[in-house]
């Protein structure tokens, strides 16, 4: 049983993941992988088990299948949780079945995606429980690592929380460094962008109530 109080999102694809899947294993893995050429025979087979190590919100689950589907097709994984989940210590969220050399292989990349996917997510529910009850929503930032970032947007989302922007393209942000180069008002730059872009949002960072009563 899981204990979720939302319904989790759908999980991001597209050929940009292919890619950070694809740089991820060839980063790790290289020329390949000398200890388990040197310590596991090619027929040997195993049963790998993810589970919680600590409490938490898990994410990331979708990327096992086509993060072991590059090393092995002989490699089953089968998820018994669900991203969103909340898992207690010790709760299997994946089981791995097959030849153990690709198991091993993929090991450190598939758990350094849980790991941080999960975190994110286990953080931003602690946040959306600390302000339940209050009207107000948990909103993310385009602070991510590069690459990760539909990825870092999704586990805030596992985690109950809501995405801000997802880039410079679809939500207009005034703040102090675009004022330090601007070459209008404020009032004049939310004007212009009401004309350019009507269908975005225009928010502004203000330092003062005079930036603030100058936007109004």
């Amino acid at each position: 049983m899981s204990d979720r109080t939302h319904t989790p999102p759908a999980f991001p694809a597209g050929a940009w993941l292919d890619t950070l899947l694809d740089a991820c294993l060839a980063e790790d893995v290289g020329t390949g992988d000398v200890t388990t050429d040197v310590a596991v025979s090619p027929d040997a087979t195993a049963v790998g088990v993810i589970a919680a190590r600590t409490a938490g919100v898990v994410a990331g689950l979708p990327l096992l299948g086509p993060l072991y589907a590059r090393l092995s097709a002989d490699v089953t994984v089968d998820l018994v949780a669900s991203d969103g989940d909340r898992l207690p210590p010790g709760r299997p969220a994946a089981r791995l079945h097959g030849p153990a050399a690709p198991i091993l292989t993929g090991e450190r990349v598939a758990l350094n995606f849980l790991q941080h996917l999960s975190g994110i997510a286990t953080l931003t529910s602690r946040y959306v429980e600390a302000v339940a009850g209050t009207g107000c929503r948990i909103l993310d930032t385009r602070k991510t690592l590069p690459g990760y970032r539909a990825l870092a947007k999704y586990a805030v989302r596992c985690g109950g929380g809501h995405n801000h922007r997802l880039g410079l393209y679809d939500r207009i942000l005034l703040k102090d460094n675009h004022w330090a180069s601007r070459d209008a008002s404020l009032a004049d730059l939310v004007a212009r962008g009401r004309r350019r872009h009507p269908d975005l949002a225009i928010e502004v960072e203000v330092d003062s109530l005079d930036q603030f009563a100058d936007v109004l």
